[in-house]
């Protein structure tokens, strides 16, 4: 499968994403060199830390944390948390999904100590990730972002978020706001 692109044009050089039983490599490299690189684990090795180097190397990347890749429930009829809508800034988040996704739509809590972004990333799909400041923390506001997320997706099309799985912080927040995890992405940059 070729490497995915955002709505803009830009490429990724390659995505692996993989759950229970499966995997898919995009990326602009022969399949049958894929399946010759993973023929001793076919199931395993793709996420695996020697495959993806390899991928990278071969694609001239540089291969991306291993996230859990969640979906999120159906989108409440509002948001549930006071937000104030914020143009990009310069947040490390925020420049980060400026170089990742398009359309991105940032917002924070009146006070500032959290963050959400929305923006569209690979294949044109909804991404969004949040951040608590350390003064906000331990007030379930990263859990309260998560559950707003949603609710602020154009069209109620499905939102889909990449959790470091070390991120224990982050990860329960979703987890309790109820997304559902579907598998694990790699994106080669």
């Amino acid at each position: 499968m070729p490497a995915p692109a955002l709505l803009d044009g830009r490429r990724v050089r390659a995505l692996v994403v993989g759950g229970t039983g499966w995997h898919v490599v995009a990326a602009d490299v022969d399949p049958a060199w894929v399946a010759a690189q993973v023929a001793h684990q076919p199931i395993e090795a793709p996420l695996g830390a020697r495959f993806l180097s390899t991928l990278a190397d071969r694609v001239g990347g540089e291969p991306g944390v291993l996230d859990a890749l969640l979906v999120a429930p159906p989108a409440p009829a509002a948001p549930g948390l006071e937000l104030v809508g914020t143009g990009p800034g310069e947040h490390p988040r925020v420049r980060r999904a400026l170089a990742h996704r398009t359309d991105v739509r940032v917002w924070t809590t009146p006070d500032g100590t959290a963050l959400l972004v929305l923006g569209r990333g690979v294949c044109g799909r909804w991404e969004a990730g949040v951040e608590v400041q350390p003064a906000g923390r331990g007030r379930g506001l990263g859990t309260a972002l998560a559950a707003a997320a949603p609710a602020l997706v154009p069209g109620g099309e499905p939102l889909w978020a990449q959790v470091a799985p070390a991120n224990t912080a982050s990860l329960r927040s979703f987890l309790t706001a109820g997304w559902r995890p579907v598998g694990a992405e790699v994106v080669v940059g």
